[in-house]
């Protein structure tokens, strides 16, 4: 199967078809992103448009990003007893969600290191549940990157919570080339989301990684309740803070957590929001990353590869479970898909 787009079949409504037509003109052929409006628009298309939006969508990543695909693993080298209350997160102290705090020692960072390489993964992520790191994180991000870089050719990344400036200099001069701290929600509904810290702390710590030299990846979660208003305002800030990297979580709702009731998202839905987030971030790569195997299954998962997404997290995540590396492989081969190169500078 080859990665050309769907045939479409322009369905919908007049409103629909205005609005991807619109899309069509200025993002697929100027490369100029939806602005918060077109994206409400876009979010507000009807069921029967969905083909062509999905369709539009992966013309736009196929002609400003291309056809690679890059795949990551992620570790955590602090899980769980975190002190802040993001209501999604079994991670946080504050809950009773059953996730224990454990600390990952440096070997086993680099034999998970070693097996995510294995997988043809281009990237390994560490990370920690934390507010933000302290002297004893720092030192062991010192000495994980070291002994990763030692022993395996692959990019390291990060995501350690909030940062100081002199924080974000120590991460470039070890090496780390991508940092990642989502946005999680809009700013208008991020109150309800998280009350131990705010929506502007994360913005700050977006803005001095972005102007480190490090690449952002900066990314959030659907599906918590938000409007669709709210789901729009959050692309439009994505774009704003252009990200390199947006990591698309949909809430897999945990127990013992405030939102650990609420219902999974609609797969169309969650569709739709993939389209439009392509449309907003035609450049960025928009990556598949927690929940999508409950909310989108097997089929999803191939929808949305052929509607925009073009990086994927293998294997398991911080507190729940993946898809078989194998699967996610075999399907990106299927679609004849590439994955992205490592890099030839390590």
């Amino acid at each position: 199967m080859s990665t050309a787009a769907p045939e479409t079949k322009h369905a919908g409504t007049p409103e629909d078809q205005e609005i991807l037509a619109i899309a069509r003109e200025q993002v697929l052929e100027r490369g100029v992103p939806l602005t918060e409006e077109q994206i409400l628009r876009v979010m507000r298309t009807s069921d029967e448009a969905l083909t062509d939006l999905l369709a539009l969508a992966h013309e736009v990543r196929m002609k400003w990003c291309g056809p690679e695909v890059e795949v990551e693993g992620i570790v955590s080298i602090k899980t769980g007893g975190c002190p802040e209350d993001c209501h999604f997160c079994s991670q946080s102290g504050q809950f009773t969600s059953p996730v224990r705090s454990v600390w990952l020692n440096i070997p086993e960072l680099v034999k998970a290191a070693e097996q995510t390489a294995a997988t043809g993964a281009s990237e390994f992520c560490i990370v920690a549940a934390v507010r933000g790191p302290d002297e004893r994180l720092m030192t062991q991000m010192r000495d994980g990157v070291k002994a990763i870089k030692e022993a395996v050719d692959i990019e390291v990344a990060a995501s350690l919570g909030m940062l100081t400036q002199e924080q974000v200099d120590q991460l470039v001069e070890m090496g780390v080339h991508r940092y990642n701290h989502n946005l999680e929600a809009a700013k208008s509904f991020f109150p309800q989301v998280v009350t131990t810290h705010s929506w502007e702390e994360r913005w700050d710590t977006c803005l001095m990684v972005r102007e480190s030299g490090m690449e952002l990846c900066c990314g959030c979660l659907v599906g918590m309740g938000e409007t669709v208003e709210q789901r729009a305002e959050l692309a439009a800030q994505l774009g704003e803070l252009q990200p390199d990297e947006v990591p698309l979580n949909f809430l897999n709702p945990r127990p013992g957590t405030p939102f650990g009731d609420l219902p999974l998202m609609e797969s169309t839905e969650a569709l739709r929001t993939i389209a439009a987030f392509r449309l907003a971030l035609p450049r960025t790569i928009l990556r598949y990353a927690g929940g999508r195997e409950l909310t989108l299954g097997d089929l999803g998962t191939r929808d949305g590869l052929l509607g925009g997404i073009n990086a994927v997290i293998v294997g398991n995540y911080l507190t729940t479970l993946g898809r078989d590396p194998k699967e996610d492989l075999a399907l990106l081969e299927d679609l004849k898909m590439p994955i992205k190169a490592l890099s030839s500078s390590l």
